[in-house]
């Protein structure tokens, strides 16, 4: 059994501040995750994130908002009303009330200058599916246990040693159960044709 890392992804997209009526706006917001959206993993493989796959995560996680990852660089949480997350048509949106600390206030200001480019997101994959009939292969990730969003820096796709070693166990399973890779191919070619691939 595979144990079950967390992952990070980033997207770079505006991250704005909204401003109140004394202009002084704490509260940012933007999108950490785009839907059916492909995004190329290091030349190794193509990932896109599935409409829904944050439901049920966003149900139950207590998840928290840093700066560039950084636990010790708290920005919101959810449980405190502070972080709010929603899956809407385009992704998983998300507002973050800045705290009056010198994070918050640093956050705020590298906002308003355009030196903040992106959002990230850290999760562990609980459900995937993987298609091995294209080159590079395509992983669809349906469901995710959301660990954490993030005001980054400098967005870019980390951790790809983790969702490889996600691969190679999907490939494995393949390998013990052929027959599960028949109707699994059988699958995804019906799927192209549906689709007019």
């Amino acid at each position: 059994m595979m144990t079950l890392e967390t992952e990070r992804r980033s997207l770079v997209l505006p991250v704005e501040r909204r401003a109140d009526g004394d202009g002084k706006g704490n509260t940012v917001a933007g999108y950490a995750v785009v839907f059916d959206s492909e995004a190329d993993i290091g030349g190794y493989f193509r990932e896109k994130v599935a409409r829904g796959a944050f439901t049920e995560s966003l149900k139950t996680s207590d998840v928290l908002a840093y700066f560039d990852h950084d636990r010790g660089r708290v920005l919101g949480r959810s449980s405190a009303g502070t972080l709010r997350l929603t899956e809407d048509d385009k992704g998983l949106a998300v507002e973050i009330d800045l705290p009056d600390t010198t994070d918050g206030r640093d956050v705020r200001e590298l906002i308003d200058r355009g030196d903040i480019s992106g959002m990230s997101f850290g999760f562990i994959v609980t459900r995937q599916e993987w298609d091995e009939t294209v080159d590079p292969p395509t992983r669809t990730i349906h469901a995710v246990e959301l660990r954490e969003v993030s005001i980054v820096s400098e967005p870019a796709y980390g951790d790809t040693s983790i969702a490889l070693r996600s691969r190679d166990a999907a490939r494995q399973e393949q390998r013990e159960h052929p027959a599960k890779r028949r109707v699994d191919a059988r699958r995804a070619a019906m799927e192209q044709r549906f689709r007019r691939i």
